[in-house]
């Protein structure tokens, strides 16, 4: 697919990651990051760690040679509300980049946009100069703690917020310019804009076309093979809904938020608090999934099984 469409940028998670590596095709892969988390010996536990940190990399790297731009490379869900455990864990796998001849300029470290994760962005930023790109965001009050930490990039879900709307609401369909995670990912946009925040937003999640076009003019988009597919049909001329012109002049007041401000703006948002914590479990049961994985080709083939 990537070979297909020439994106200038690709991202990963724990969940394409756990489906790609059961593909005959990435078995090498596997193998390589099996074989690393062996030879640096330690405890299993250990030894599967670094196997899938290494692959998560492996992955990168394959990616890195087909596109001009950076990878997206996702911290573990598990750590969402360890900052400490995520600068440790975001430092450790740009070295296993940078081991591999990658340098972090092509990397953006994926953090769950929890407060911690937000903070854990702010340090990786500042200290190390660790591209971060903020996932999992679902709030105005995520998106403007982001901004105030100075991070490279977020990724505002937008199907994932369409979802929840449908899920819990009497209606069940609405025209792209008042899909709520379309308009959800304006407001922020807007307010990037305006206020000259140097964070890019990259709207992310999809669930159609439409809402793809109707926010025509972010910074980027993240677009599954599918829907890229669907637009490639379509001979239209698209004209941007997203501007800084327009986002300059809109009427949208510049907030600040510390840590009690931003849990309380956080907390009630529903649709947010429910989706940020439905995405942290189902990363982390994926991750849970690709170690068990790992597990079964390091060990059980030595006792004997």
């Amino acid at each position: 697919a990537i070979d297909e469409y020439k994106p200038l940028d690709a991202t990963t998670n724990p969940s394409l990651i756990l489906a790609a590596a059961q593909m005959p095709a990435y078995q090498n892969l596997v193998d390589d990051a099996v074989a690393y988390g062996k030879k640096l010996g330690g405890s299993e536990e250990e030894q599967i760690k670094n196997a899938s940190d290494k692959l998560f990399v492996l992955f990168g790297a394959e990616i890195l040679k087909r596109i001009p731009g950076r990878v997206s490379t996702e911290v573990d869900a598990r750590l969402s509300f360890d900052k400490e455990g995520m600068i440790q864990r975001a430092r450790r796998l740009i070295d296993l980049y940078k081991e591999v001849g990658v340098g972090k300029d092509r990397i953006l470290i994926k953090l769950s946009s929890t407060w911690e994760g937000i903070q854990a962005g702010r340090v990786l930023e500042a200290e190390y100069g660790i591209h971060c790109n903020m996932t999992l965001l679902f709030s105005f009050a995520q998106a403007v703690a982001c901004a105030e930490a100075g991070v490279t990039l977020i990724s505002p879900f937008v199907g994932r917020i369409l979802d929840w709307y449908v899920a819990n609401g009497d209606k069940k369909t609405y025209e792209p310019s008042e899909d709520p995670g379309v308009k959800s990912v304006t407001k922020i946009y807007n307010y990037y804009k305006k206020f000259g925040y140097k964070t890019i937003v990259m709207g992310a999640s999809f669930r159609n076309t439409g809402q793809i076009k109707a926010l025509a003019g972010c910074d980027y988009l993240t677009i599954s093979p599918k829907l890229l597919a669907e637009l490639s049909k379509e001979h239209i001329k698209l004209t941007p809904t997203l501007s800084v012109k327009e986002a300059q002049a809109c009427n949208l007041e510049k907030i600040h938020l510390d840590e009690k401000a931003f849990r309380w703006h956080h907390n009630e948002d529903q649709m947010a608090v429910e989706k940020l914590s439905d995405g942290i479990r189902r990363f982390a049961a994926d991750a849970v999934k690709l170690e068990r994985m790992l597990k079964e080709r390091m060990f059980s083939t030595e006792n004997g099984k």
